[in-house]
């Protein structure tokens, strides 16, 4: 019997091509060859680019379309959240927050979420600490003991150019992964399998 793990990823990204949601796959891409032979990965990835205007226009989260309202169900019932924004006026893009602020308060509790961030040059690279760990500590998340921060040099022509953020990546994953294992939702039967991965 195998073990499914349900991963959404976040890119707050305004734009496409962007560096930030390259980012956010090389990241999902990492998790995946580092457990994908051993359990059976489902992935997700919302584009704000692409699906913010279903949020932008609500107030309520009755408010909200068919569409954006999946997406939130989506990002509560992961098993593993990366988020990942543009760093705009020292912090994520409003849009980012703004759909974050619909997603139900306890529905994230105990839930790791790997954190990454993109910005023009490394001065920009708490963000990390003082935006997105705050943020996810509301939900009582578990946010990884890595996030990984990207600056502009670290790409070229939005692809990964620089050998120290792939690094980063893999290592961000390697060190997060064991707490992702030990807060999956799994079934007793299971359980002595997660211990493989």
């Amino acid at each position: 019997m195998s073990m499914s793990l349900s991963i959404v990823a976040v890119s707050g990204s305004l734009h496409a091509p962007s560096k930030t949601s390259v980012l956010v796959r090389a990241l999902l891409d990492e998790v995946i060859l580092q457990i994908g032979d051993r359990v059976d990965v489902q992935s997700h990835v919302i584009e704000l680019s692409e699906v913010g205007p279903a949020f932008s226009g609500s107030l309520r989260r009755d408010d909200l379309s068919p569409r954006a309202e999946e997406e939130l169900q989506r990002i509560e019932a992961a098993d593993l959240l990366i988020v990942a924004s543009p760093v705009y006026r020292a912090s994520f893009t409003g849009l980012f927050k703004h759909v974050f602020d619909f997603v139900g308060q306890y529905a994230l509790i105990d839930k790791p979420v790997l954190l990454a961030a993109t910005g023009g040059s490394d001065r920009h690279a708490l963000i990390l600490e003082h935006q997105f760990r705050p943020l996810f500590s509301f939900f009582q998340s578990f946010t990884l003991p890595l996030g990984v921060y990207a600056k502009d040099a670290d790409f070229e022509s939005y692809e990964i150019s620089s050998d120290a953020l792939r690094e980063r990546i893999a290592q961000a994953v390697t060190r997060g992964l064991p707490i992702v294992r030990t807060t999956a939702r799994v079934d007793e039967e299971v359980s002595t399998y997660v211990g493989t991965w």
